[in-house]
């Protein structure tokens, strides 16, 4: 996985209601929109929303699934958070190598990284960078 043009593992995931509530409490973001049904009802949303972090965490998923431990040590995202994700959407984290940049021992992999909703919709967008040392994958 490491050549321009190269597809990264995709993840496909069902967001629950369950999870949000989850992640929630996991992570102390108890803003209504995720939690409260009858207020996040009375908004644009017209119910409740996934946290974009948790949407998020696809993508380090996915980066962790392509190169394991060095994802962990050296990664690095930039995205944008474009559509919001309701309970019950299926999501599908994809991406590929945008550029290999090689210099002293170390590649450099630029990719591009996207979460797309079952509806075509783009949730998230951006760029992903992890640096390998030689004799990694």
């Amino acid at each position: 996985m490491t050549q321009k043009g190269d597809p990264l593992p995709t993840i496909e995931k069902v967001v629950t209601q369950d999870q949000i509530e989850k992640y929630a409490r996991a992570s102390g973001d108890f803003n209504p929109i995720h939690i409260d049904h009858e207020f996040a009802a009375s908004t644009q949303f017209g119910g409740t929303i996934a946290h974009g972090m948790m949407v998020a965490a696809t993508i380090s998923e996915m980066m962790t699934a392509a190169f394991g431990r060095n994802w962990a040590e050296s990664g690095s995202m930039k995205i944008r958070f474009r559509s919001p994700v309701k309970p019950g959407q299926r999501i599908t984290t994809q991406g590929s190598v945008r550029r290999v940049d090689a210099a002293e021992g170390i590649r450099r992999i630029s990719c591009t990284v996207s979460v797309v909703k079952d509806d075509g919709e783009t949730a998230i967008a951006g760029q992903a960078e992890v640096r390998l040392s030689a004799g990694s994958k």
